[in-house]
C-alpha cells in the first residue's frame, strides 16, 4: 500500500514539472561580456532572425524567442533564405559586466551589410547606413561603419535590414550581414576600422599600381592622340586604360574609402565598363591591321553602338533598381545577355587578324587578347542567372592562384596584365615603325620642295612692254600647282600654267616631266597646241588614273597671244573669260585635240591665269569664292598677290597660284613681282 502510494506521488510530481517546462517560456541566447573596458568583443554565435519589418521588434521589451536564429558570420542567402529580398531583422541580447570605474565612451563597428540598414540599442535608433523604403538608398560598395553605443548594463542591439531586388548577374547568397559586429571602446573599434582600411589598402596594392601606371599610359596616349587626330589608335589606348580607372573609383577604393550611391554606382559602372570592350576592339583593329577592311570596321561601329546603348539603358535601371519588378529585372536579363553576346566578337576580330602576316608583337596582342577575352566571357557568362543555373565555374575562375604579402592573384589578373603589356609592346612597335615611315615621308618631303624649288622660278623675265606679277600659295607643304615662263630667242615668251591631280612628290615629278618637255619645245616654233599634244601624249599611261589641266600661250611684244587650253580654267581679260572650247585635261586619251585662240592685248589690258584653288576657296560656313566672286576680284585690276591674299582669306583649301600680263603704254617700264614661300627670304619680289 506504501510503495502504491509513492508511485502515484512520483507520477504526481513528474506530469507537474512536464507541464511546467511547457508553460515556461523559451529564453533567447543571451551574451554575457565580463569586463568590456578598453578593449572590442565579437558579438558572434547564434542571433535571434525574422524575415519581414515591424518597428515593434526594435523594442528590448520585444519577446522574440520565437524567431529562428542565424550565424551572422555569413549572408542569409548562404544560409536558410537564399534569393530572399527585402526586409528583416537581427537581435542579440547582451548582459554587460563593465569594470569598475570605467568611463569609456563604446561604439559598434558594423561589417558589410546588404544593402540598407537601422541600428537600434534597446530601442532607440542610433545610427543607420544609406535609406530605407519608400525611397530606399544604399551604396553601390558596402563598407565598414561605426556607431556610438549608450552603453547599460544589458541590453538588446536590434538590426533593421532592407536587401534590393537581385540583379541578374547576382548570386542568391546575398542579404543581410556578411560578418558579426564588434562592439568595444571607441578608442578601440576606431583603431579597428583603421587597420580595416589598412588591411584593404594592402589587398589592393597591386590594383593601386596598376591604376597608376593606366594613368600615365593615359596621358601619354592622349598627347600623341592630340598630335595627330587621324591615327585613332591612341584615342582607344586612352579609353582602354582610363575605363579601368574609372571602374576601381567607382568601387569606392580608390584613393580612400569613399560612399557612391548604388544609382550612380551601376549607372556609371555599366557604360563604362561597356566602353572597355569597346575601346579594346578598336585597339584590335588597329593593331591586328584590320583597320582598312571597311566592312569589318563597320560591324565594329554598328556594334559598338549597340553595346554602349545597352550599357547606357542597364546604367539607368539602377536609378530606379529599389522598386525594380518582374518587368524591370527582365529588362535587366536582356541587356545583360546583350552585352555578354558581345563578349565573342574579339574572338572574330582575332580570327581575322591571324589571317594576316603579323610580327611578333602583334602576335603577342592577338594571343593575350584571346586568353583574357576567353577568361572573361567564361567568368561573366557563368556569373549571369547563377542562381539559377547554380554553376560553380565562376568561383572557380574567381579563386585566387597564389598570394603575394596579402594580395591575391587571380587567373583572370594574369591574363589582363599580360594582355595590357602586349598592347603596350605593340603600340610601341607601331610608334618606331610611324617614326621610320614618318623620316621617309619626310625625306620624300624634302625631295619634293627641292625639285618644287627648281620648278617654281625664284625671279621673272623682264618682259618688254608688260608688267608681270606672279604669286603661289601651295595647301599644303608641296603642292600640284606649277608655272613657266621662257623668255623665246624671237624676243616671244612661252607662259604655262597648270595644276596635276594630287600632291608630294608624285605630283613634284610630273611637274618636273612637263617642265621638261616644255623647255624642249620651246624656240622650236611649236605652237602652243602642239605642245599640248605632245604633253598629252608624255603624260598618258604614267598618272596612274591622276591628270593635268594646263593652259599654254605665246605672248609676243606687239600684244599679240596665242593660247591654248588643257581642261583648264580660261583666262580672265581685264573682267570677262575668255571664250574657248572645252577640252580634257593632259593624261586621260592619248589622241585628244584642242583647240587655239588668238587675241591683241591693247595697253591697259589685263591678261590673268590662275588654278582652281582660287575658285574653289571655301568659307567657315562652308560657302565656296564662286564666279562671282572671281569676277568681281579681277575686274578691279588686282596683282597677283592681291587675289591670291583675296581667296586665302576667304579660305584655302588647295593650291593657288595667279599669273597677271598688263599691256604698258610705249612710255611705261616694264616691272616684274614674283610671291613664292618656297623662295628665300629677301627674295619675293623683284
Amino acid at each position: 500500500m506504501f510503495l502504491h502510494a509513492k508511485t502515484a506521488a512520483f507520477a504526481f510530481f513528474l506530469a507537474l514539472s512536464l507541464l511546467t517546462q511547457q508553460q515556461a517560456p523559451k529564453q533567447p541566447p543571451l551574451l554575457s561580456i565580463q569586463g568590456l573596458g578598453p578593449s572590442a568583443v565579437q558579438l558572434d554565435g547564434p542571433w535571434q532572425f525574422h524575415l519581414g519589418d515591424d518597428p515593434r521588434w526594435a523594442s528590448s521589451s520585444f519577446d522574440d524567442s520565437g524567431w529562428e536564429t542565424i550565424n551572422v558570420a555569413s549572408s542569409w542567402g548562404s544560409q536558410s533564405h537564399p534569393g530572399y529580398t527585402g526586409y528583416a531583422w537581427y537581435r542579440r541580447h547582451i548582459k554587460i559586466d563593465t569594470l569598475a570605474g570605467d568611463k569609456s565612451t563604446y561604439a559598434l563597428l558594423m561589417p558589410q551589410v546588404d544593402d540598407a540598414y537601422e541600428v537600434y540599442w534597446n530601442g532607440k535608433l542610433i545610427g543607420s547606413y544609406g535609406k530605407l523604403p519608400p525611397s530606399p538608398y544604399w551604396y553601390y560598395t558596402s563598407l565598414f561603419r561605426r556607431f556610438s553605443v549608450p552603453i547599460a548594463d544589458s541590453g538588446t542591439i536590434a538590426i533593421r535590414v532592407w536587401k534590393s531586388p537581385l540583379l541578374f548577374v547576382d548570386p542568391d547568397s546575398l542579404g543581410g550581414m556578411n560578418g558579426p559586429p564588434l562592439l568595444g571602446d571607441s578608442d578601440t573599434i576606431a583603431a579597428q576600422l583603421a587597420a580595416i582600411s589598412a588591411g584593404t589598402s594592402q589587398q589592393f596594392l597591386y590594383d593601386y599600381t596598376l591604376i597608376i601606371l593606366y594613368g600615365f599610359v593615359t596621358m601619354f596616349s592622349l598627347v600623341l592622340w592630340n598630335r595627330d587626330r587621324a591615327v585613332e589608335l591612341f584615342l582607344w589606348l586612352a579609353i582602354f586604360t582610363a575605363t579601368p580607372i574609372l571602374l576601381f573609383i567607382i568601387q569606392g577604393f580608390f584613393p580612400i574609402p569613399i560612399s557612391i550611391s548604388y544609382g550612380w554606382g551601376r549607372g556609371l559602372n555599366q557604360p563604362i565598363y561597356a566602353l572597355n570592350h569597346i575601346s579594346l576592339w578598336f585597339l584590335l583593329l588597329w593593331l591586328l591591321q584590320l583597320n582598312e577592311n571597311r566592312v569589318l570596321v563597320r560591324w565594329t561601329q554598328g556594334l559598338a553602338i549597340c553595346t554602349f546603348a545597352a550599357g547606357l539603358l542597364d546604367g539607368v535601371l539602377a536609378f530606379f533598381w529599389g522598386s525594380a519588378g518582374l518587368k524591370m529585372q527582365w529588362a535587366d536579363a536582356i541587356l545583360t545577355v546583350l552585352i555578354l553576346l558581345v563578349e565573342v566578337f574579339p574572338f572574330v576580330l582575332i580570327a581575322f587578324g591571324l589571317r594576316q602576316s603579323l610580327e611578333t608583337s602583334r602576335w603577342l596582342v592577338a594571343l593575350s587578347a584571346l586568353v583574357s577575352q576567353m577568361i572573361d566571357t567564361i567568368a561573366d557568362a557563368c556569373a549571369a542567372g547563377q542562381r539559377f543555373t547554380h554553376w560553380t565555374l565562376f568561383k572557380i575562375v574567381n579563386t585566387p592562384l597564389f598570394t603575394i604579402y596579402g594580395v591575391a592573384f587571380r587567373v583572370a589578373d594574369l591574363a589582363a596584365i599580360t594582355l595590357f603589356i602586349s598592347i603596350l609592346y605593340a603600340v610601341y612597335r607601331y610608334t618606331v615603325e610611324q617614326q621610320a615611315r614618318q623620316s621617309v615621308l619626310e625625306r620624300e618631303m624634302h625631295s619634293a620642295r627641292e625639285i618644287q624649288r627648281v620648278l617654281i622660278p625664284d625671279t621673272l623675265p623682264s618682259l618688254d612692254g608688260f608688267a608681270v606679277t606672279s604669286a603661289y600659295q601651295p595647301a599644303l607643304e608641296v603642292g600640284g600647282d606649277f608655272f613657266q615662263i621662257i623668255r623665246e630667242e624671237e624676243g616671244s615668251t612661252l607662259v604655262a600654267l597648270g595644276d596635276v591631280s594630287g600632291k608630294g612628290l608624285k605630283a613634284a615629278m610630273t611637274v618636273s616631266l612637263i617642265v621638261g618637255v616644255l623647255h624642249s619645245l620651246s624656240d622650236a616654233r611649236v605652237s602652243p597646241v602642239q605642245m599640248l599634244e605632245k604633253l598629252n601624249h608624255c603624260l598618258c599611261g604614267r598618272l596612274q588614273g591622276g591628270f593635268v589641266t594646263a593652259v599654254i600661250l605665246r605672248l609676243h611684244k606687239n600684244g599679240q597671244v596665242t593660247l591654248a587650253n588643257a581642261g583648264h580654267l580660261p583666262p580672265i581679260l581685264n573682267q570677262r573669260e575668255l571664250e574657248i572650247e572645252g577640252s580634257l585635261p593632259l593624261g586621260l586619251l592619248p589622241f585628244a585635240t584642242y583647240d587655239e585662240v588668238c587675241i591683241l592685248l591693247h595697253p591697259g589690258d589685263q591678261l590673268s591665269l590662275y588654278t582652281d584653288g582660287v575658285l574653289e576657296a571655301r568659307s567657315t560656313t562652308g560657302e565656296l569664292y564662286g564666279f562671282d566672286r572671281l569676277h568681281t576680284l579681277f575686274a578691279s585690276r588686282p596683282s597677283a598677290q592681291q587675289a591670291m591674299d583675296a581667296a586665302v582669306a576667304f579660305g584655302q583649301e588647295d593650291d593657288i597660284t595667279v599669273l597677271t600680263f598688263t599691256r604698258l603704254a610705249a612710255w611705261e617700264q616694264s616691272t616684274t613681282s614674283l610671291v613664292a614661300p618656297l623662295l628665300e627670304p629677301g627674295t619675293a619680289n623683284s
